[in-house]
């Protein structure tokens, strides 16, 4: 494994020590936060996990993801035809695996990005919210919005749960399988990163010497969830070519696609304070001077914010999805490039479920960058495959999913169009919160927050035109129609959503 900046290097040391040390099942940091979901009845968090209806298949299933990006992950399950649907063969029948299921949908929105934590050194929040998503989806309990002082109990627990975060799943999965063996739950629950490296071997032969990429947040980069899982699929299928792997840290992309302030704000027509995404001067997230014609970043219409000229700039802000795209798939192919011993780039894994949004993007900037011409040389030809493939770990997830229904006859007879989308916002009822301007956690606050103080820093609500950007909301329905038509389903038929409909918030 390779990184291009020293600073990560020691972030990444630092945080895997601490990753180890905290992913046991004596680990006390989730300790008090486990007490009152399995012991504390006076606690909101509590869930009475003895009389919990287990292997019961008219449940529906849940997702949660620190946002939105985990709608790819949804979209590729109920978009899923792998199976025949009366045999269960693997043999594909023109009918949707999974439409007689429903789900219940969480993003953690108030509280990502996720990445951010480890490199924070504050991991021990991350995995308390990782905890508390979980919580929500086994509970029976939601708000109708951040200002309600009582919360509903209708909400269904769920069969079986998806962690459509690859960060949440690097960090989360040990603690949530411990916290499932004290509970005594037989509750299933897959995680996106072992079904991402599966896919990246299904175009690797055995003895084939090539190299990997693994695009993704910070803190799952800094988690080495990946590199693990990769070196012990190569082991155990007894892969015998030399292959390497190459991470790059997408800092403030999963954040940019999500609209979070603090990465992008289309409205801005000058460089802004509150930035924290890549810049000339980053530590973490350093775009450099001298190779601007390789990043061909848009200029255009604000989508970067810059001092300066745009052929000499003193400061540089991206503004828009596709810079950050652009910036991230040069700088890992500057990390290969740059390397004594690299191999050919044979598969990228989107390690971040936002990131397939745009996954025409990476393909057409990869095609860019294979063509690239300096001084009549190819920059990066000779360490790139002329078709990369680019890995959505969602698909694998599918397929996982299913047959873990499959095997234990858990398929229902429900309907997709009864499927719940909750957000979570800032409680403003809880004094202590600290937020900016729009409503949302100050950075300061959202990532200065100690872990033990078991407290509801956020409610989940169901999704509404107030709390999706209208960016996203066009977006989803763009890219993903059936989970829009799903998203719009809840909010304009659903008995738990009539308020919105009263109050003209609906999603249309």
């Amino acid at each position: 494994m390779k990184h291009s900046k020293a600073t990560l290097i020691f972030t990444f040391l630092f945080s895997s020590l601490l990753f180890i040390c905290c992913n046991s099942e004596q680990d006390p940091t989730t300790k008090n936060l486990r007490h009152s979901i399995l012991s504390d009845t006076s606690s909101f968090f509590y869930v009475d996990v003895k009389n919990y209806p287990v292997k019961n298949k008219k449940l529906p299933i849940g997702i949660f993801d620190s946002g939105t990006g985990g709608l790819t992950v949804m979209d590729a399950i109920v978009n899923y035809d792998g199976f025949n649907n009366q045999n269960k063969s693997i043999n594909p029948d023109g009918i949707l695996d999974f439409e007689k299921e429903y789900f219940i949908y969480l993003a953690d929105q108030a509280n990502m990005p996720y990445g951010n934590y480890p490199s924070l050194n504050k991991t021990d929040v991350l995995k308390e919210h990782i905890l508390k998503d979980f919580q929500f989806l086994l509970s029976h309990k939601y708000y109708e919005s951040s200002d309600d002082e009582e919360f509903k109990i209708d909400k269904s627990p769920v069969k079986a749960i998806v962690i459509a975060c690859n960060t949440a799943t690097a960090y989360g999965m040990d603690d949530i399988e411990a916290f499932l063996k004290k509970a005594k739950l037989d509750l299933k629950v897959i995680g996106v990163i072992n079904a991402g490296v599966k896919g990246a071997f299904e175009n690797i032969s055995k003895d084939e010497d090539c190299s990997i990429g693994v695009m993704a947040t910070e803190g799952t980069v800094l988690s080495n969830g990946y590199v693990n899982a990769i070196n012990n699929y190569k082991s155990q299928f007894e892969f015998i070519g030399e292959i390497e792997i190459y991470q790059q840290p997408g800092i403030g992309l999963a954040g940019a696609v999500d609209g979070v302030i603090d990465y992008i704000d289309t409205k801005a027509n000058k460089t802004r304070k509150e930035y924290k995404g890549p810049s000339l001067t980053s530590k973490e997230a350093k775009i450099n001077a001298n190779i601007l014609n390789r990043y061909n970043f848009d200029w255009n219409n604000n989508k970067n914010l810059f001092s300066g000229t745009k052929e000499n700039p003193t400061k540089i802000q991206l503004n828009s999805i596709e810079n950050y795209i652009y910036y991230n798939v040069v700088s890992l192919l500057e990390q290969i490039k740059n390397s004594k011993s690299a191999k050919p780039l044979k598969t990228i894994i989107l390690g971040c479920t936002h990131y397939p949004f745009y996954k025409n993007i990476f393909a057409q900037k990869l095609n860019e960058l294979y063509n690239l011409k300096e001084n009549d040389k190819y920059v990066y030809r000779d360490v790139m495959n002329k078709e990369i493939i680019l890995i959505d770990p969602a698909l694998n997830t599918a397929k996982e999913l299913y047959e873990y229904l499959s095997k234990n006859e858990l398929f229902g007879d429900n309907e997709l169009s009864k499927s719940e989308f909750y957000i979570s916002v800032p409680n403003t009822l809880n004094k202590n919160v600290l937020l900016d301007s729009l409503g949302n956690f100050t950075y300061e606050y959202k990532y200065g927050r100690n872990a033990g103080l078991i407290q509801e820093y956020v409610k989940q609500v169901p999704f509404n035109k107030t709390n999706l950007h209208p960016d996203v909301i066009m977006m989803l329905k763009e890219k993903t129609p059936l989970v829009y038509k799903l998203i719009t389903d809840f909010n304009q038929t659903n008995n738990k959503t009539e308020f919105l409909r009263i109050k003209n918030l609906v999603i249309l």
